[in-house]
């Protein structure tokens, strides 16, 4: 055992340790914008979703003898008084031409038939299903259809769970990544130090104190690393934010301040993806045997044979 002198057995900048944090450090920023992107989805889908779950859309089709514009009134009347509706409107044709003008242009509109349709504002707390909607316009004797928007919603929320999905893949691909540029790293130092491990296992050192030697430097490199990656990537977030203005980036992907609370425990992750990787990598190849000269074995043990 060498009380005290831990911190500088192993010689710095000896396995390009500037470079492996600056690869730290970028994939700690990909991996934190992929976070954060995730949460913005996430929040974006919510709002969507939650927009959708408050309204339906009734489509009604008028009688003989009866205009849709008169249809539509009745629909509305109709559906104010059931339960679980906080308010029912029927779309004029202007309304109606507005919603379809971003789409069609002014071009077609006038000779476009236009179904008379009913916007139905559902209370929050305890919203009416689409089935008591439809039960309500068929006992008023209304021809009608209720769109819920259950389709879309659940589109809504598959595209969120794919995006959340594939940010997730993204943050373990980047943390393997992290992993294995520390395990080369380590196997670098193993192999550039060799006189260093010989001369500690001469005097006693066990593997475990080697391995704990790497997984200290290695873990205080990626520490570092991944708090300079978190930063990049948070003023990155602080840049879009002010451009995106009230928005956050745009209301498809807001973003909020609060996200980047998501970049705290990067070093900390990241220093214990590197602990892990280094000490795996140091044992594997301190008990491998793996030759480091003729005759020698990493950790000064003389090769069999």
């Amino acid at each position: 055992m060498l009380p005290g002198s831990r911190p500088g057995l192993l010689p710095r900048d000896a396995a390009g340790e500037p470079w492996l944090a600056v690869v730290i450090a970028v994939l700690c920023a990909l991996s934190c914008l992929a976070a954060v992107g995730a949460s913005a989805a996430d929040r974006a889908a919510f709002g969507w979703s939650g927009r959708l779950r408050a309204e339906a859309t009734v489509q009604v089709r008028p009688r003989v003898n009866e205009t849709g514009a008169v249809a539509a009134a009745r629909a509305a009347e109709t559906l104010s008084g059931v339960t679980g509706v906080s308010e029912a409107e029927a779309l004029d044709r202007k309304a109606a031409e507005a919603l379809l003008r971003p789409w069609l242009g002014d071009a077609v509109l006038p000779d476009l038939p236009i179904p008379s349709l009913v916007v139905v504002r559902l209370d929050s707390e305890d919203p009416a299903s689409a089935a008591t909607l439809s039960r309500a316009l068929a006992e008023a004797g209304l021809d009608a259809s209720v769109d819920d928007h259950s389709l879309w919603r659940g589109e809504v929320e598959r595209s969120a769970g794919t995006i959340a999905a594939l940010s997730g893949l993204a943050f373990l691909l980047t943390a393997f990544a992290a992993a294995c540029a520390v395990a080369w790293a380590t196997r670098a130092g193993l192999a550039a130090q060799r006189q260093t491990i010989e001369t500690l296992s001469l005097h006693g050192a066990t593997d475990g104190f080697i391995a704990g030697l790497f997984q200290r430097r290695y873990g205080l490199l990626a520490a570092g690393a991944g708090a300079a990656g978190a930063t990049g990537a948070g003023l990155m977030i602080v840049m879009a934010r002010f451009v995106g203005g009230s928005d956050g980036l745009s209301p498809v992907l807001p973003l909020a301040w609060g996200d980047l609370l998501i970049l705290l425990p990067c070093p900390i992750l990241a220093a214990l993806v590197a602990v892990l990787a280094a000490r795996w990598t140091a044992l594997a190849q301190l008990r491998g045997g793996v030759s480091l000269r003729p005759g020698w074995t990493l950790g000064g043990r003389r090769a069999r044979g």
